[in-house]
Formats: C-alpha cells, structure tokens, sequence
C-alpha cells in the first residue's frame, strides 16, 4: 500500500504563540485509511510522536536547513488503540501536600514548558508536589507524567489563561532498588 501524505504547516501558529494540537488532531482525524500526516513545526514535536503512536501512528523527523522541522507521520500496519489521557488525580485537596517547588512557565514558547517541568521533578523526591503555570493546557505532558508513574492534577485558573498544574512525584527508579 502506497501512502500519500496531506501536508500541514502549523509553524505560522506556533510564531504567533498559538497551540496547534486541536488542529493536528483534526487533520490526522479526517486521514483515509492510505494517508499519513506531513507536519512542518519551528520545532521537533517530540511529544507528539506518543500521540500519535497511541494512533497507530510511526514517524520519521527530519531538521530542515532554517532549523524547522519536516515529520511525516505514516499508519503503521497494525494500529494500537489510542490511550485515553490519564485522569487527573482526586480532586480532594486534603490528600495533597502543599507544593515544594513552583515554576512560571507562562512566557516561554512549546516545548520548553514540557522539558521545564519534567526536568523539575527529576530533581524532586518521591511525594513531592510540584506547581506549575502554563498559558495552555498540557496536552503533550500528560502522556509522559503517566508514562512515569507521576500523579498529576490541573485546570483553568478562574482567568480562563493560566492552565495550572499539580504534579506529585512518583518514585523513580533509583528510590526503588
């Protein structure tokens, strides 16, 4: 089977510090099952290559010569159900310590918010508690806290603009042996 591949360029969104998830998810949603996705990004969109793996998805990347990134997502042979995005922990604010670190992750541009936060709770110990400001929800870093074992739970700020995060750490590897 030959695949042909729908282009779409979301470096203009991502300039104006826009999130093009959604759009991502709808191009890769109105795919026939011969299509792949070719993504042009201003940067490598790492997390994404779980998203769309989750799909049935596999991806090649390549660094173009201005230092944007040219991925082709293409259907694997076998697809494998789509995880759902992990539940946010209880909502029950008695059950969670107060945070020991806090980051504003509010002015930087994608993915730097993701790699800030996953590089703070390296550094934390088990059941620490981690807050983080984010100007958009997280889509990307959930994944990667549930592929880690970490607890997590967020919303909206009553502004409607700053996407707040709780991340309790789980125990990595090292703490276990």
């Amino acid at each position: 089977m030959t695949t042909t591949f729908v282009d779409l360029d979301v470096r203009p969104t991502l300039r104006d510090g826009g999130e093009p998830f959604e759009q991502i998810m709808q191009a890769v949603s109105a795919l026939a099952p011969d299509q792949g996705l070719r993504l042009l990004a201003t940067f490598e969109p790492v997390p994404l290559f779980h998203v769309l793996g989750s799909k049935g998805f596999t991806h090649e990347a390549t660094e173009l010569a201005d230092g944007d990134w040219e991925v082709r997502f293409t259907p694997s042979q076998t697809a494998t159900p789509a995880k759902p995005v992990p539940p946010a922990a209880s909502s029950d604010a008695t059950d969670w310590p107060e945070p020991d670190r806090h980051l504003d992750n509010r002015e930087l541009e994608p993915p730097e918010p993701m790699v800030r936060v996953l590089a703070a709770i390296e550094a934390m110990q088990h059941g620490q508690v981690l807050s983080a400001l984010l100007c958009r929800e997280p889509m990307f870093l959930f994944p990667e806290l549930e592929k880690r074992g970490h607890q997590w739970r967020g919303g909206f700020e009553p502004d409607g603009t700053t996407y707040r995060i709780l991340v309790r750490v789980a125990r990595n590897s090292e703490q276990v042996a």
